[in-house]
């Protein structure tokens, strides 16, 4: 974990196309949301876990980048994990909570039917937690 945090690079998986490599120093995060679930009294001693994740960053040129993601982890022989990454890389003045809307709707549509009953349902909570995470629009 410790050498992701110090790579200065982060490749994003986008929807659709290629992913795209940013150097993290110049896409800083403008807004995020995420959720974690996990089955026992403490994270360390969980069988299973999941996480949902909904980020936003920005270049200083305008460009924004959302993304998201969800990771399902299990220790029981008989059950599979999952992960399902997906974004879109925005120009200048492009909305970004239409954007994030998208990308949480996207990957909400993706989402696993999962017996113990952590899969559906997070992102829609999520899109409104990041969205109401942006910077505030003076009026």
């Amino acid at each position: 974990m410790a050498a992701q945090q110090d790579n200065p690079f982060l490749t994003i998986t986008l929807t659709g196309r290629p992913p795209v490599k940013i150097k993290k120093e110049d896409w800083p995060v403008l807004a995020s949301a995420s959720d974690k679930e996990y089955d026992n009294q403490y994270e360390f001693q969980a069988n299973r876990t999941a996480t949902w994740k909904l980020t936003v960053r920005r270049h200083s040129d305008g460009r924004a980048v959302v993304y998201g993601a969800y990771n399902y982890d299990s220790h029981f022989q008989s059950e599979r994990g999952y992960e399902i990454r997906g974004g879109q890389l925005l120009n200048s003045g492009a909305s970004i909570p239409e954007a994030a809307r998208q990308v949480g709707e996207d990957l909400e549509s993706r989402m696993p039917d999962i017996e113990y009953g952590w899969s559906t349902g997070y992102f829609p909570r999520l899109i409104e937690e990041c969205i109401a995470d942006l910077p505030a629009e003076e009026i």
